[in-house]
């Protein structure tokens, strides 16, 4: 008995890699052999950064409460200690945000963490 190697589940598998290769460059969006070393790779890649993604947004939130801190003369790190202190309990996300659209907002919580400092 002869072997196929140009059966249904061949295509499939062929046509399914060179899918998830599309808009990739060169030979790695047409080739199988290519394309299944790339779409392989950008998975990995993808399972990585879902994670790193979490930490790079987490800095930015730091970074952007520490502006707004400083705008009214506090550092980050005791604006967030003068938080804990106070017993606010507002996550990084929503400072961040806070400082952003609502400056006033902002400002009165920078007030109540100067006080429970004090």
């Amino acid at each position: 008995m002869s072997r196929v190697t140009s059966g249904p589940s061949h295509s499939a598998r062929h046509k399914k890699v060179i899918k998830a290769a599309k808009g990739f460059r060169g030979r790695r969006k047409n080739t199988f052999r290519a394309a299944v070393q790339a779409v392989e790779k950008a998975g990995q890649y993808a399972y990585r950064d879902r994670r790193v993604k979490k930490r790079v947004f987490r800095a930015l939130w730091i970074q952007r409460i520490n502006a707004g801190a400083r705008l009214h003369g506090m550092t980050y790190s005791t604006f967030m200690n003068g938080l804990t202190k106070a017993g606010i309990e507002v996550d990084r996300k929503v400072l961040s945000d806070i400082a952003i659209r609502e400056p006033e907002s902002f400002k009165a919580l920078v007030d109540q963490a100067r006080s429970a400092l004090a």
